[in-house]
């Protein structure tokens, strides 16, 4: 029984730090967005990860920040296992699955393919992204909790830790944003204001509509990818033949069932 109970535990705690890894582009988590096909626990405690991506073709960087996120979260894990993670049906998955399993780096990777491209910057720029969609459901959720516009640009985080909203995004962003704005800005005192912009600039309450319809732009666009990765998610592509050099491919649904899905709780 006891045994029984740790493997419990290690298999929530493992789901729970992979719900911690979000899909860059989209910050949402790879286990909702449905990447992490198998995660499985061996009878000696090591642990197995299955990876796929929407599409034959997703972009190599896009693939190696998400499975050096988990990279990252499986070495958190409080029994340090040994772990195996593998990228299914992709086109650099050869290159990206022998170079996780040597530890190396994206660069060392994507020698050849990565070219001049600057990966700190690209998490940047995801990373402004994710601010401001956080912002923007966060903001929305005090407006229509009936909050002036001047109320809620002069919240502290001590007012912002008591607010409470009902069920939904609001309530579902609001601590992922506070850790957004720590992130940014981990100096911030408890009396600054929480909202202002990624450069840290305040907002005044007259710019407030203004501010709002640049982060709705954003959150479109995220909501757009994430719908388009969840439906080619559900329609894989599989390579029939290589017709000069180049892959002939027809739809397909695939029929392959995770070995265990994540736990609602």
């Amino acid at each position: 029984m006891a045994t029984a109970s740790v493997s419990g535990n290690r298999e929530n705690e493992l789901w729970r730090r992979l719900g911690e890894v979000n899909d860059p582009e989209l910050d949402e988590p790879i286990t909702e967005m449905g990447f992490v096909e198998r995660a499985a626990m061996t009878s000696d405690g090591s642990v197995e990860i299955d990876f796929r991506l929407p599409t034959y073709w997703c972009s190599p960087n896009f693939a190696f920040l998400m499975l050096d996120g988990v990279r990252k979260a499986l070495d958190q894990l409080s029994w340090s296992p040994a772990y195996r993670v593998k990228l299914h049906d992709h086109m650099f998955a050869e290159e990206v699955n022998r170079g996780m399993e040597a530890g190396k780096t994206f660069s060392d990777i994507f020698a050849e393919l990565a070219e001049d491209q600057d990966l700190g910057a690209l998490r940047e720029t995801f990373r402004m992204k994710a601010f401001k969609r956080r912002q923007e459901a966060v903001l929305r959720g005090l407006r229509q909790h009936g909050l002036t516009d001047r109320e809620i640009l002069a919240m502290d985080l001590p007012a912002y830790d008591v607010a409470r909203f009902e069920p939904g995004e609001a309530a579902n962003q609001k601590p992922r944003y506070r850790a957004a704005l720590l992130e940014r800005y981990p100096d911030r005192r408890a009396d600054d204001p929480v909202f202002v912009t990624w450069e840290g600039q305040r907002i005044p309450p007259a710019a407030l509509g203004a501010h709002l319809a640049e982060l709705r732009g954003v959150r479109v666009n995220m909501e757009f990818n994430g719908a388009l990765c969840r439906g080619l998610k559900q329609t894989r592509y599989k390579e029939l033949d290589v017709v000069e050099g180049e892959p002939t491919l027809v739809d397909f649904i695939m029929d392959r069932v995770p070995a265990r899905a994540a736990p609602t709780a």
